[in-house]
């Protein structure tokens, strides 16, 4: 397989900041986007569950749905991205965000919320290899520790803002208008990538006709592929147990009160943001004096595991109980632009969007199994075993880092 370059030459030291800055920003802006997507329905599920009579497994499937959608789209949708680019993917999934967005506005029952579920789900499949085929292609290395960064940041503040921006407009006016603004909001993010689309222009791959027959799968057969896709599994299992049960877990254990305990899950991600700001840095700064990437993660991760199991253990009391867990956070984010950075150093040339598509498929992956695993913990009460299991999980996530380590070393 090889490579057809674009006219302009792929960017050389020195490129001027204001360049890689401009990708960064549309990138990070797009990423956005596909996180408060994630959360296009689950704020307003108190709503639905009203106006259209539904149960919490009603409303719980939908995000299945979007998981499922995601996850198995997101493999294949890095295939796409190698073939034809990053571009015309990436406004294609904010098209079907856009979308989704019109539908919620029209839903009339389950029905409807199952459509945009599928669409969101789809929407979201391809952000991953799109977004981070941008990043390696078009910023230069030494900013690229920043750049992944900024995309972790960007997906946090994404997280943030959808639940103040549907409640809150709902709240205001309707649920329906909610929607309304938020295809707005999309409508606003695709034209600016759409003028700005001279700065997401990435190279295709190009098959010959005399390329061994399966040579685009051949990645799969890389060990250390495997290894990828079982980190961002096992670490994001822990990310949703933090997501989903944790104020409950605060509010049986330490008596929180569930305004509390919500504001403890936020704090969180805003300390996983701080994090990766400083992961950046940690990064860049790594490159240059020869830190592995995957230490970096190992060591962050193993922090993140150690502060869970004292979360888990009871003994900090409720007010060091939700400190720790947004010191988790910290730690975590800390981790996160290492962690890409593992990730392209595994990449084979070429492979990016596929690669990154089937590695990132590990989340989703996660996403869904964490509440089959530890749901079964909460009914049952076991509210600190559900932590400690978390912290378990996160430990043998670094176990698959160093192995990543190993094989790209």
């Amino acid at each position: 397989m090889t490579t057809a370059t674009l006219s302009a030459a792929a960017p050389v030291n020195p490129v001027p900041l204001q360049q890689d800055a401009a990708i960064i920003g549309l990138v990070g802006l797009a990423h956005g986007t596909s996180h408060f997507s994630h959360l296009l329905l689950a704020p307003l599920f108190p709503v639905f569950m009203r106006d259209f009579g539904l149960s919490f497994s009603d409303v719980g499937l939908l995000m299945s749905i979007f998981f499922v959608v995601s996850g198995s789209g997101q493999a294949m949708a890095g295939f796409v991205v190698d073939r034809i680019g990053a571009r015309p993917v990436l406004f294609a999934a904010v098209g079907l965000f856009l979308l989704a967005a019109l539908a919620a506005s029209q839903a009339t029952g389950y029905g409807g919320l199952v459509l945009v579920a599928l669409l969101a789900g789809l929407g979201n499949a391809p952000f991953h290899p799109a977004d981070f085929t941008i990043l390696n292609q078009r910023v230069s290395a030494p900013r690229l520790g920043h750049a992944f960064s900024v995309h972790g940041l960007t997906g946090n503040l994404g997280w943030a803002l959808a639940p103040v921006f549907l409640v809150g407009i709902t709240a205001l006016a309707d649920w329906r208008v909610a929607y309304y603004a938020a295809a707005l909001l999309y409508a606003g993010v695709l034209g600016l990538l759409f003028w700005q689309r001279d700065k997401l222009r990435t190279e295709v791959a190009v098959r010959h006709a005399d390329a061994p027959k399966g040579a685009e799968l051949a990645y799969l057969k890389l060990p250390v592929v495997w290894w990828c896709f079982a980190f961002f599994l096992l670490s994001t299992m822990t990310l949703a147990v933090v997501q989903s049960y944790a104020p409950s877990i605060l509010q049986a254990m330490h008596g929180v009160s569930m305004e509390a305990a919500t504001l403890t899950i936020s704090a969180y991600m805003l300390c996983g943001a701080v994090g990766m700001l400083v992961g950046g840095f940690v990064a860049a700064y790594g490159q240059s004096l020869r830190w592995s990437s995957d230490r970096v993660v190992a060591v962050t991760m193993t922090a993140g595991a150690l502060l869970l199991l004292l979360c888990a253990s009871g003994w900090l009391g409720a007010v060091g109980t939700m400190m720790a867990l947004a010191a988790t956070g910290f730690a975590v984010g800390v981790g996160g632009p290492s962690r890409d950075m593992m990730i392209k150093k595994a990449t084979p040339k070429g492979a990016t969007g596929r690669v990154y598509g089937t590695v990132y498929s590990g989340l989703d992956v996660g996403f869904a199994i964490s509440p089959l695993v530890f749901g079964g913990f909460m009914d049952r009460g076991w509210y600190g075993l559900t932590l400690a299991g978390a912290a378990v999980v996160l430990a043998i996530s670094v176990v698959a880092a160093v192995g990543v380590g190993r094989r790209t070393s």
